[in-house]
């Protein structure tokens, strides 16, 4: 991003260019007095009800993630603070991308978005905000078994196919999003989008690896309970964050089953409250279940099974030979040998890397249409090439500046003058001139008209995986949504409206000017009568300061008849009333 800054935190600082492409400025100026107060209505009423059904106690975890109840956090803070457990955190532009989120995670960096909530969507936004992030993920970052997985899960995640179908339906999600945190939607557009999230949803085929992943997140990070089936308690920041949930989660109704590799046979509708939840006893069974996962994932299995996954993903991907050579580029067909993978190939730019870093010259612009190399044995050779001695590289005939002939137990044959053989521990690449790759039946699989052949060694592909091996050298740009979230354009009368939550904010802080307060309630009363939350702040004032009975009594009366009148506000009025008559104790609001 132009003008990157990384917080003066080690885990930003040391974020690939990749994930730094996603990365905004916070822009702190731009948060209003309004919602200044719809972040600290939410902190306190989380405060207050999470104390006793959060898992790890709330308080300390706010401040040991730098977060205060009393106004929305700056990110130097955070970082300030999350350095201190070894992590970080950054700001985005809403939704990004599953497999940037993980990989983000895998680096110990928290993604939050730099947007907050509307007032109309106080409770609940499907929306990514920095109530959710920030509040839900960060205060039980602290905790170091949690955020052992949530890093673990990351780097897990970061290896996971994903199809161009995840692709679409995150863009769904996204657009749908957006609409809905949206104060003026079109009530058309809005539908069109339900639908085709819904249409999206339905015609998804087979879910891929990050799909089924994205459940497993779902269940746990967003929305997972801790304990007993009878007694749980909250720790997922989806819950932590929505002041509605946090409350109705706890229902009977809401179903509570146990943890286990089942869930991933479980979808979820991220614009509903949840019909059910799963609940863990501690969080190793939850890296237990991560683990039980990531055994049938491709990384893991490698071979054919891994390279079809590349295949129908059509996705940059990345095949490691035994030999630790990894060729990163999209994969498009492969050969067997008694179950063994024999041959691969890739079309279009294709790069050669070890231990993650790209080897000198054997980038984009060396493959720019593609590679292709055996794998497998030597006929007549009871051990790897890859792990050949220089007399074993001798009596094969394998020495640089000569001809030979390598034959393999797949019946491929490779035929040329040796320029390079490079090894780092194993023998991982050869280099011919002059070379000519056919198979055994005798097809031409490369001719000496089409230049210098670089022939990967590897007795097997022990994993695939997607993205780039080296993604900063491979210059791989995460796809991204064309998408952009929403951000209102303020009329001169809610700019007034900003103004009299300022009033009433500096009047708490400097605990002053009591008396303008009356001229406060007025002009509310004149030019902003759908406004509650104003009027609850001036509430609390007079109320706990024992200033002018009188108009808090107006004040009250107004609440109580909006929250007769108009049922949308009835919980979140007499939940504010509530706190009014049992304040947060000052001490803990930091």
């Amino acid at each position: 991003m132009d003008n990157f800054t990384d917080f003066n935190n080690v885990q930003v600082r040391a974020l690939p260019r990749h994930l730094k492409q996603f990365i905004v400025h916070q822009h702190y100026g731009h948060y209003t007095p309004v919602d200044q107060a719809v972040w600290r209505y939410v902190m306190r009423q989380n405060y207050s009800y999470l104390k006793d059904v959060a898992y790890y106690p709330y308080i300390p975890g706010l401040q040991k993630a730098g977060l205060t109840i009393e106004r929305i956090p700056d990110m130097q803070e955070v970082n300030d603070a999350l350095g201190k457990i070894g992590w970080g955190a950054v700001t985005v532009d809403g939704f990004i991308p599953p497999a940037a989120f993980m990989e983000y995670q895998a680096y110990r960096v928290l993604v939050i978005a730099a947007d907050i909530r509307q007032l109309n969507h106080i409770e609940y936004t499907p929306a990514p905000d920095i109530i959710h992030e920030s509040a839900g993920h960060a205060p039980i970052i602290a905790d170091k078994d949690y955020h052992d997985y949530l890093s673990y899960f990351g780097s897990i995640g970061a290896k996971a196919m994903f199809s161009a179908q995840d692709f679409e339906l995150y863009e769904a999600i996204r657009q749908l999003s957006i609409l809905k945190e949206m104060p003026d939607a079109d009530p058309q557009t809005l539908a069109a989008a339900e639908q085709h999230l819904a249409h999206c949803q339905k015609n998804m085929g087979e879910p891929s690896e990050m799909a089924l992943l994205s459940r497993l997140h779902w269940w746990t990070v967003e929305y997972g309970l801790i304990g007993t089936l009878d007694h749980p308690k909250i720790y997922g920041a989806g819950l932590l964050s929505s002041i509605g949930e946090s409350a109705s989660c706890m229902r009977p109704e809401v179903k509570k089953l146990p943890y286990t590799i089942d869930a991933v046979n479980y979808t979820y509708d991220i614009t509903q409250t949840q019909p059910h939840l799963f609940v863990t006893p501690d969080f190793q069974n939850l890296i237990t279940v991560l683990e039980q996962f990531a055994n049938t994932m491709s990384f893991r299995r490698g071979g054919a099974y891994g390279l079809q996954k590349a295949i129908d993903s059509k996705n940059t991907c990345t095949a490691v030979y035994s030999s630790g050579l990894q060729v990163s580029g999209t994969f498009t067909a492969f050969e067997q040998y008694q179950g063994e993978v024999s041959f691969l190939k890739t079309t279009g730019p294709t790069a050669l890397a070890v231990n993650n870093k790209q080897l000198a010259e054997q980038g984009k612009t060396r493959h720019p249409d593609g590679f292709s190399s055996p794998a497998g044995r030597l006929k007549g050779w009871n051990k790897a090439l890859e792990d050949f001695s220089e007399a074993d590289l001798n009596t094969a005939g394998i020495v640089n500046n000569s001809n030979a002939v390598l034959e393999f137990e797949s019946g491929i044959t490779v035929t040329g003058t040796v320029q390079l053989i490079a090894s780092q521990d194993k023998i991982q690449l050869i280099t011919f001139t002059g070379c000519t790759v056919t198979d055994a039946a005798g097809q031409l699989l490369f001719d000496p008209a089409w230049g210098v052949y670089d022939m990967a060694v590897g007795e097997r592909i022990a994993s695939v995986y997607c993205g780039a091996a080296d993604k900063d050298a491979f210059e791989e740009v995460v796809l991204q949504s064309a998408t952009q979230t929403y951000h209102p354009q303020y009329s001169q009368q809610t700019r007034q409206l900003h103004n009299l939550y300022r009033q009433v904010r500096n009047c708490r802080e400097d605990h002053s000017g009591y008396a303008a307060l009356g001229n406060v309630w007025r002009a509310l009363q004149a030019n902003h009568q759908e406004d509650w939350l104003c009027a609850l702040e001036m509430l609390e004032i007079i109320d706990h300061e024992e200033q002018q009975p009188e108009l808090a009594q107006e004040i009250r009366l107004f609440l109580q008849h909006k929250a007769a009148a108009q049922p949308e506000y009835y919980k979140l009025i007499e939940d504010g009333l509530y706190l009014i008559a049992h304040p947060v104790e000052q001490q803990l609001i930091m």
